[in-house]
Order: C-alpha cells, then structure tokens, then sequence
C-alpha cells in the first residue's frame, strides 16, 4: 500500500506541477493531481517554490489552510469516487453536484465530511467510519 510521509506527498505534488509546466509525460496519478491544481491557482506559485514550501506548516489555529493536504483530499475524494468507496459515495456526490450546480463546490462540501471523519476517527482511535461519512454526504445534499 502507498503510505508516503509528509515530504514525500509534498514532492509529488511538486514534481507533478513542474512535470506539467515543462510539458513532460504525467503518469494517471499526476494527471490527476495537476487537475485539481489547475482548479487551485492560488497554490500555483507555492508549488513552484519547493525549497521555500516543502517543510513550511500551516496553522489552522492561525486560520490558514493547508494547501497539501487540501489537493490530496482531492485527490483522494477523486479515488473513492472512480471506485465508489465507500459505497454510495459517487451517487451522494453526484447528487450533491447537482444542488450546488458546480462538482468543484461539491468536492470541497465532501471534502468537509471527509475531514470530520478522520478528526472523529483519530480523536477516538476507532477506525474510519465510511457510514458516518457518506450520512454527512446525504445531508449537505438535501
């Protein structure tokens, strides 16, 4: 299973944006990851300076977000929905896209129930819970 550390997820991405400035074969993984960047420009300039970003925090305490771990949610939402895991998870979003009119919107809303899961999850060191997740899912779409 890939189970990369912080640095590492942080270089692919970095690698994944320089591979596509100059125009050089992305693999699936990086095609994918560049289009959700393409769909953040605000971290454009941030992933082109590795030196300067690759071990930089962001504090949410602070207000500020992380812009790694926001494109690999997308990523990762991306994933579930091209497998449909948890179960249901791609007609929930779809449905979700629908009411908000925009999949980018409804990606972010999703990205909310996925990041309350995993705070659940680790606050009370049980395992994820995809049911929980997917719940989350149906109200936002109501």
């Amino acid at each position: 299973m890939f189970n990369p550390t912080r640095d590492q997820a942080r270089q692919f991405l970095f690698d994944a944006w320089r591979k596509y400035r100059d125009q050089a074969i992305l693999t699936d993984l990086e095609t994918l990851a560049t289009d959700h960047i393409l769909r953040h420009p605000e971290y454009h300039k941030l992933l082109e300076d590795p030196d300067g970003n690759l071990e930089r925090d962001w504090r949410p305490e602070s207000g500020e977000t992380n812009p790694f771990l926001h494109l690999m949610m997308h990523i990762s939402i991306s994933e579930q929905l091209s497998i449909d895991q948890p179960a249901g998870i791609r007609s929930r979003y779809q449905a979700l896209a629908r009411k908000l009119g925009d999949e980018h919107d409804a990606m972010h809303e999703t990205m909310d129930c996925l990041a309350e899961m995993i705070w659940t999850s680790q606050r009370h060191g049980t395992p994820p819970d995809g049911a929980a997740y997917i719940t989350c899912m149906e109200k936002k779409a109501r």
